[in-house]
C-alpha cells in the first residue's frame, strides 16, 4: 500500500509543477503579474510566497528559505513514516500522497525561486480574496485533512 502514497504524491507533484510552469512561464504570469479566467471566481494572480500559507512568517531571508524546506522535507519524512509504521486505509494512504506531494512541489519552488511560486486566485458572493495559493496548497491541506480524519481508519482484515 506504501505503493499508493508514493503515485499520488508522484503525481500531485507533476501536476503541480506543470500547472505552475504553464502558467508562470509559458503565460508568462511573471510578466503580467494577473490575468483574470472567470472574475471574480478564478483569477490567477503571481504572488511569490516566502512564508507559509497566507504569506504568514513571511521574510526574504535564505534562513527561512532552507528553514521551510528543511521543515517540509521532515514533515514529509514523519508522514511517510507514520503511514509506513502504521497502515491506515485507502484514504489515508492517498491522503498522505497529496500532502507529501504537494510539500515536495513548493519544495522545488524554494530551491529553485527562492519562494514559492502561487497564481490561483478564487473570490466569490461579494468577498474579495486577497490570497493567491497554488495546486500543491491544496494538495497539502487536502492531505493534512484527509490523515485528522482518516489516519485512523485500518484496511479491512
Amino acid at each position: 500500500m506504501t505503493r499508493l502514497v508514493f503515485w499520488v504524491g508522484f503525481w500531485v507533484f507533476l501536476v503541480d509543477q506543470a500547472s505552475k510552469y504553464l502558467v508562470v512561464h509559458w503565460m508568462a504570469l511573471r510578466e503580467l503579474g494577473r490575468i483574470d479566467v472567470l472574475p471574480p471566481f478564478l483569477n490567477l494572480r503571481m504572488a511569490w510566497n516566502t512564508g507559509v500559507n497566507f504569506g504568514l512568517f513571511s521574510q526574504d531571508s535564505d534562513i527561512m528559505r532552507w528553514g521551510l524546506i528543511a521543515l517540509a522535507l521532515l514533515i514529509s519524512g514523519a508522514v511517510l513514516w507514520w503511514v509506513h509504521r502504521d497502515p491506515p486505509g485507502r484514504v489515508g494512504l492517498i491522503a498522505a500522497g497529496l500532502l507529501v506531494g504537494g510539500a515536495m512541489g513548493n519544495v522545488v519552488d524554494r530551491i529553485l525561486y527562492g519562494a514559492v511560486a502561487d497564481f490561483l486566485n478564487m473570490s466569490c458572493c461579494g468577498i474579495a480574496n486577497p490570497y493567491a495559493f497554488n495546486l500543491a496548497d491544496a494538495a497539502i491541506f487536502a492531505g493534512a485533512l484527509g490523515l485528522v480524519f482518516f489516519a485512523g481508519e485500518k484496511k479491512a482484515p
